[in-house]
């Protein structure tokens, strides 16, 4: 469907660089997610590359950008695809073979409301070691300069703080998309240019979980919370509602597009794709939340993880 970009690297481009997971997805749609106990009958079952990692390397690509991605998949044919997928996506693999583990897997349920539940197994993800993550950066780094590292939560919180420490030491703008949340010690923040948790994700930062928020408001105000934990700016997705965004100075919204969703599995990861192509062209953030918005709302009208990422073309189209 999707046809992969020609990302051959051009004189004077920034490289973005994409430290993270990549899994083998298995997805199940269903009508509506089963009790706890109960049984149902599903409706199709299918299977693709996935891991946050993976989705926002291929996202940022299929938009145009030069990218590496570092990471590690196990050594089985899961892995083999994996890193397949990364060759025919105009990617650059910096990524490690574990002999002695299984590569990453998410089991993913998919209503048919679009809203989905995802469970995902580390495997050789979990073995990501912040010696690898340094030396990989600095080894791209003289060769390319680096302009923003791209990072989550499916990987080790070890080499995550070691990729954004580093990244601040080459000058690269710093990204996290902290999904899932991880215990993230409070050093970690004041390496992140721009922090990307969902709703329920930037609660658990602040650890509000139990408040009531309603308005754009409200998660204005809890923006703001997350840029005091020392983060240049928080940048809360909220779905169909939108975006919030809040820096030590101004804050903000952004609106979303809209669409008729068909699964929102690997939507958030398109906006951090977008988002973070946006950023290293240089574009300001209110334009880089445009992109992102329309590359998130793109990829939710489709099924699947990789499959449903678009291209540059179709995110302009929609800008247009």
């Amino acid at each position: 469907m999707n046809q992969p970009p020609s990302n051959e690297s051009r004189p004077g481009e920034k490289v973005i660089v994409v430290v993270g997971s990549l899994n083998t997805d298995f997805v199940v749609t269903l009508d509506s997610f089963p009790q706890p106990g109960e049984t149902v009958l599903g409706e199709t079952f299918e299977q693709f590359p996935g891991g946050k990692g993976l989705n926002q390397a291929v996202a940022s690509s299929r938009l145009g950008a030069n990218v590496a991605m570092i990471g590690a998949v196990g050594n089985d044919p899961f892995g083999d695809a994996l890193l397949s997928t990364l060759t025919t996506e105009a990617i650059s693999s910096h990524v490690d073979k574990i002999s002695d583990s299984s590569t990453g897997i998410a089991l993913i349920e998919v209503a048919a409301s679009g809203d989905n539940k995802i469970i995902v197994v580390s495997g050789a993800n979990s073995m990501l070691t912040e010696e690898r993550v340094e030396s990989s950066l600095r080894k791209i780094a003289t060769h390319q300069q680096i302009g923003l590292v791209l990072t989550q939560g499916e990987v080790p919180v070890a080499a995550t703080h070691k990729a954004l420490s580093v990244a601040k030491e080459l000058g690269a703008i710093t990204i996290l998309n902290p999904a899932p949340i991880r215990d993230f010690p409070s050093s970690i923040f004041p390496l992140v240019d721009y922090l990307i948790p969902n709703e329920l994700e930037a609660r658990e930062l602040v650890e509000l979980e139990g408040n009531s928020f309603n308005s754009m408001l409200d998660f204005v105000e809890l923006a703001s919370s997350i840029v005091n934990l020392g983060v240049g700016t928080a940048i809360i997705t909220r779905g169909e509602k939108g975006a919030v965004w809040s820096t030590a100075t101004a804050s903000g919204q952004a609106a979303a597009f809209r669409i008729v969703p068909v699964d929102s599995v690997a939507a958030g990861d398109a906006f951090c794709g977008g988002l973070a192509v946006a950023l290293n062209e240089g574009q300001p953030l209110n334009e880089a939340l445009r992109w992102a918005s329309a590359a998130g709302a793109i990829a939710a009208t489709r099924a699947g993880a990789v499959t449903s990422l678009p291209q540059r073309s179709e995110v302009e189209g929609l800008l247009t």
